[in-house]
């Protein structure tokens, strides 16, 4: 995050001194090696230059001049000086040396081949030497070697004293060895808080003596490197001279100056006049490492309205990502700015997380803020719950399912699952749950056994009179989780309308009377429309009482859900594929680079609960070997619950009698099943006995519903035909269809015409028993 306090920080800190980086230690020896061989080739053609003799002299002078520096140095005590005067002077010193040679050769009679190779010599050691480059970090080591204080002639024991490991240790320290101090102590050590330097002590000076003048705010200052604005010195109340009272406040320091460029920063980008929201006023702010929070209030005459791009870019943070905004919708909000993304890392979750409580609830996640994230698997005024679960491929929509199921599994939770994607998309829960049902007809069918044990308990308790599901007196909750539902009930489900008709009524039959005995059901897909799953206004109104979990989608479904699920005002905004700064993109872009991809924001979705959005993250669970090792091992850290005998029996049963309709019935032949309840998954007229379950009848195909609305023999005209058979109606079949197999009943010989657009059943003959 980079926000003006940040930048502020970070202007009002000073580096401390560094050596040469790598770089630029380079470009000096580089430029020293071209300077050395530029110097070699003059020492070497030099002197046998015409030149002024000047020029000659200025060499010889410098020589004698670097030597005699040199031999002066030798005279003090300062072995480390010495070798590092020797080893600047050291090129100079051999320079000179060559040229003078060279011009000494013609007097005494030597060749001048002689100096022009000592002049090559010279340039051969110089220059992969680079002496002075390597006397700055040569000089470095020996700013850090302990000094040689005492005298040559002089016995020196040194008392090792061990390294201070606290706070205090240290603070001790830098009193003790600092000159401006004197004799006096520092006692009576009491820091502020744990994670900041302040704290407060007393100076305490010799017996019978005064603290020195020496120590002043300055001088103390100097001790800790600290401003003098951060130090505070006062007498000791009730004690002499004698005595000082020092409070050290740094952190107090550096937090007001923040707190105060934070105010200025709000007033005069955000809620004074010309801001961007005018009347949005700080009213507190509370400054940490990783965030700062803001408390905002609107004013008496206006609602609370808080955009997070609009405060992004009032605040100067670059990434909107790094801003979350909670409010009341009426008065009050909270903003919170991170540093960093606050979800990049989270934690596995562990058995104790997702053990319910008796309250119904489990903690599944973490909010952004830190705190738990958690869920409720049933209400106990409410019994059974309604859940929806949408994401996108990779949104981490299967994590958070295989989460909730092992929960469910953990806290004695009756697991129902079906997956209408062949188990494709939940593959660790098959033979970890009660019932796994891989495909379109299995999910009918498992809405139908889950309705007949339905009914079982409800004939139970209306024949002893009781009221409403209490956990485990005398059953077990029972959750109902229907993934990608969206391809039996979406929008472009590839299923008859009969198929979809016979579940939504199932739906909506959970949904009336499921839960009062113990039902709850959840939605899973990459796409959901509450309008598709049956009753809209019943499940959007339990929803509310249950969870919405929305992972990454597409804009439009996020706008959409959060009209219907959110009334506190929260602005939902869409979840990116992966962690990122936007604006590093965007200068990416601009200079025609690559930024590599950040980590992928799996498992991160809002979290709509009781009319609120949290953004929240499921709790990380790594893929090895294409599963889930640590979910599996929480699967099986506790045994599947199951129903009671006859519970199972009944469900059983009616599973197997369900599926073998539904799927006679997809694969387009007649189920030849009239079942005990009306068409569409409708209750029955009489409720069953006790110990008896009855079954939704599974869709009848066109032609037998046809055939049916003939089946007392009279005539009947064809818009009768369209009428019996639910034209026009939702879910119905169209008007053309109809007519089409009205023609292939003809065809079959199994109706016929009874006059100008009358149509008739062919009666039974013998020869058809």
């Amino acid at each position: 995050m980079t926000t003006e306090i940040v930048k502020a920080e970070e202007a009002a800190t000073v580096p401390e001194p560094r050596g040469l980086t790598p770089q630029t230690a380079r470009r000096l020896a580089l430029a020293e090696r071209l300077l050395y061989g530029a110097a070699g080739t003059w020492a070497a053609i030099g002197p046998m230059m015409d030149v002024p003799v000047w020029a000659h002299g200025s060499v010889v002078l410098t020589g004698l001049a670097s030597g005699w520096r040199l031999w002066k140095r030798t005279g003090q005590d300062d072995s480390p000086g010495l070798l590092l005067a020797a080893m600047r002077s050291l090129p100079v010193l051999g320079w000179s040396g060559a040229y003078t040679a060279g011009l000494l050769a013609p007097v005494i009679g030597y060749p001048n081949g002689w100096p022009m190779l000592g002049a090559a010599a010279w340039t051969a050691v110089m220059v992969p030497m680079a002496p002075w480059t390597r006397s700055r970090g040569l000089q470095r080591t020996i700013a850090q070697m302990p000094e040689y204080a005492a005298p040559a002639d002089e016995t020196v024991v040194q008392e090792i004293v061990p390294a201070p490991t606290t706070y205090e240790g240290h603070l001790r320290l830098m009193w003790t060895t600092s000159p401006a101090t004197g004799d006096t102590q520092l006692t009576n050590i009491r820091q502020h808080r744990e994670d900041r330097p302040d704290f407060d002590a007393v100076i305490l000076a010799p017996a019978g003596q005064a603290v020195p003048a020496s120590v002043t705010q300055k001088n103390v200052a100097a001790v800790f490197d600290v401003p003098p604005a951060a130090v505070h010195l006062d007498p000791v109340p009730g004690y002499g001279p004698g005595r000082l009272a020092l409070r050290y406040t740094p952190g107090e320091a550096k937090e007001d100056a923040q707190k105060g460029h934070l105010e200025h920063l709000w007033h005069t980008r955000v809620s004074g006049p010309g801001g961007m929201l005018p009347g949005m006023e700080m009213i507190d702010h509370r400054i940490d490492e990783d965030r700062i929070r803001i408390l905002v209030e609107a004013d008496d005459s206006a609602m609370i309205a808080l955009p997070r791009k609009k405060l992004a870019r009032a605040l100067k943070v670059e990434d909107p990502e790094l801003v979350m905004i909670e409010t009341d919708d009426m008065s009050r909000g909270v903003v919170t700015i991170y540093r960093e993304h606050p979800l990049i890392n989270i934690r596995e979750a562990t058995r104790e997380d997702l053990t319910m409580g008796a309250d119904g609830f489990i903690r599944i996640g973490l909010r952004h803020d830190g705190r738990l994230f958690k869920m409720a698997l049933y209400s106990p005024e409410l019994g059974g719950l309604t859940d929806l679960a949408v994401g996108a491929m990779g949104s981490g929509k299967s994590v958070f399912l295989l989460t909730v199921l092992a929960a469910e599994r953990i806290s004695g939770v009756i697991s129902l699952v079906a997956d209408a994607q062949s188990g494709m998309s939940l593959p660790e829960a098959k033979g970890r749950v009660y019932h796994f049902g891989a495909g379109i007809a299995e999910l009918g069918a498992t809405l139908a056994a889950a309705c007949a044990v339905a009914d079982y308990r409800e004939s139970v308790s209306a024949s002893n009179g009781w009221g409403s599901f209490t956990l485990g007196s005398p059953w077990r909750l029972v959750n109902v989780t229907l993934d990608e539902i969206n391809m039996v009930l979406g929008e472009h489900a590839l299923v008859p309308p009969a198929f979809r008709k016979w579940v939504t009524g199932m739906v909506a039959r959970l949904q009336q009377t499921g839960r009062k005995f113990g039902f709850g059901i959840r939605f899973a897909g990459q796409s959901i429309h509450v309008t598709d799953l049956g009753d809209a206004e019943k499940i959007r109104a339990n929803a509310k009482q249950g969870l919405v979990w929305m992972g990454r989608v597409n804009s439009t479904m996020t706008q959409s859900m959060a009209a219907d699920m959110v009334t506190d005002g929260t602005e939902i905004h869409a979840i990116r594929p992966v962690f990122g700064n936007v604006s590093d993109e965007l200068i990416a872009a601009w200079d025609g680079k690559e930024t590599p991809p950040g980590p992928v924001t799996a498992g991160m979705a809002w979290g709509l609960q009781g009319g609120r959005a949290v953004l929240m993250r499921v709790f990380k669970a790594l893929k090895q070997n294409k599963s889930y090792p640590h979910l599996i091992s929480l699967f099986e850290s506790a045994p599947i619950p199951g129903f009671s005998p006859e519970e199972d029996r009944i469900f059983q049963t009616a599973y197997a009698e369900a599926l073998a309709a539904a799927e006679l019935f997809l694969a387009g032949e007649d189920s030849d099943s009239d079942g005990d309840g009306e068409g569409g998954g409708k209750k029955t007229k009489r409720p069953p006995a006790p110990g008896k379950a009855s079954i939704p009848a599974p869709p009848k195909l066109l032609k037998n519903e046809i055939l049916d609305a003939l089946a007392d023999g009279k005539p009947r005209r064809t818009r009768e035909i369209r009428s019996a058979v639910g034209v026009g109606t939702d879910g119905g079949p169209a008007s053309g269809s109809v007519d089409n197999t009205l023609s292939k009943l003809l065809d079959e010989g199994l109706v016929m015409k009874a006059g100008h657009g009358l149509w008739a059943r062919v009666p039974e003959t013998p020869a058809e028993h």
